[in-house]
């Protein structure tokens, strides 16, 4: 019983947490879906489900491709 109690706690508080290694990747694994970009994001393409593929934007002095 208390490890049906120790699960049922681990896994309450756990759901919530969103973890970005789950979510959906684009652009050759650069961005991620996500229903608005950020400010410090771009907008390069779309998904599925009408979500947005968004790319963080480099600083001018670290452009990396």
């Amino acid at each position: 019983m208390r490890t049906f109690l120790f699960l049922f706690a681990v896994l309450f508080f756990l759901t919530p947490a969103k973890n970005a290694f789950f979510d959906e990747k684009c652009n050759k694994l650069k961005g991620t879906c996500k229903n608005n970009c950020g400010k410090n994001e771009e907008l390069i393409a779309l998904c599925q489900k009408s979500l947005k593929c968004c790319r963080t934007i480099q600083p001018c002095g670290s452009i990396i491709d």
